[in-house]
């Protein structure tokens, strides 16, 4: 038994969950929010790992987990759907109380939709590979779904707060994919690192967080 994975887990959410209790924020307070923002997406995505796990896209290594699993992942990936999500949505909400809504947003949904395009090309392109096409078609769905029906505006704010925990990603899933905890398949990817970090994982974490945040957004400002 390894507690390696548990206790990045730990290190990923440790500091939010603290900040969480600032009085100006008082991030914990939104959590009729940020539970369901959190489930909703973990159930999505856990079926998602599963089946991905099933077919061998991916596996995990035996040396740095604790034993237990849900089906076929261990209990740290189930928990990493928590874990990320929440300090994402902190960071987010941070964001959010200090910078006013963005009136002129056109300009950035226009850079989403152009995102999009490329990503859908790139899928299409890459039919082969099942975590290359189905992490940039399903997020260049999203994209188009958050702007055309669930009339996102936050944009500008998603992309700074997505920008910030670019570095703590960079870190905790280099740790993940160089230890390494979780092993890639590179028949089923696009065979491009950042650094050990698969580069589709830049844009699966982009799916993860943006499906987050609308459903928080939508839950905790019902007209925006």
């Amino acid at each position: 038994m390894n507690f390696t994975y548990l206790l990045i887990n730990i290190a990923i959410v440790i500091i939010p969950l603290i900040f969480s209790f600032e009085k100006k924020i008082r991030f914990i307070s939104h959590w009729r929010a940020f539970v369901p923002a959190i489930l909703i997406t973990a159930v999505i995505f856990i079926i998602w790992d599963i089946i991905f796990t099933d077919l061998g896209v991916w596996n995990f290594n035996k040396d740095y987990i604790s034993g237990i699993y849900i089906v076929n992942l261990p209990i740290e990936e189930i928990l990493f759907f928590i874990t990320v999500p929440y300090s994402c949505l902190f960071i987010f909400s941070v964001v959010d109380y200090y910078l006013p809504d963005d009136k002129s947003y056109q300009w950035i949904i226009n850079i989403y939709y152009g995102l999009a395009l490329i990503l859908i090309i790139f899928g299409l392109l890459n039919l082969n590979r099942l975590y290359t096409s189905v992490t940039f078609l399903s997020l260049s769905l999203m994209i188009i779904l958050s702007i055309q029906i669930f009339k996102f505006r936050k944009f500008k704010n998603f992309s700074i707060s997505f920008l910030l925990s670019i570095i703590p990603f960079l870190i905790f899933n280099g740790l993940l994919t160089s230890i390494p905890v979780v092993i890639y398949n590179n028949s089923e990817n696009l065979g491009l690192r950042l650094i050990s970090i698969p580069f589709e994982d830049v844009f699966y974490g982009m799916l993860l967080i943006l499906i987050n945040t609308l459903i928080y957004n939508k839950k905790n400002n019902p007209e925006k």
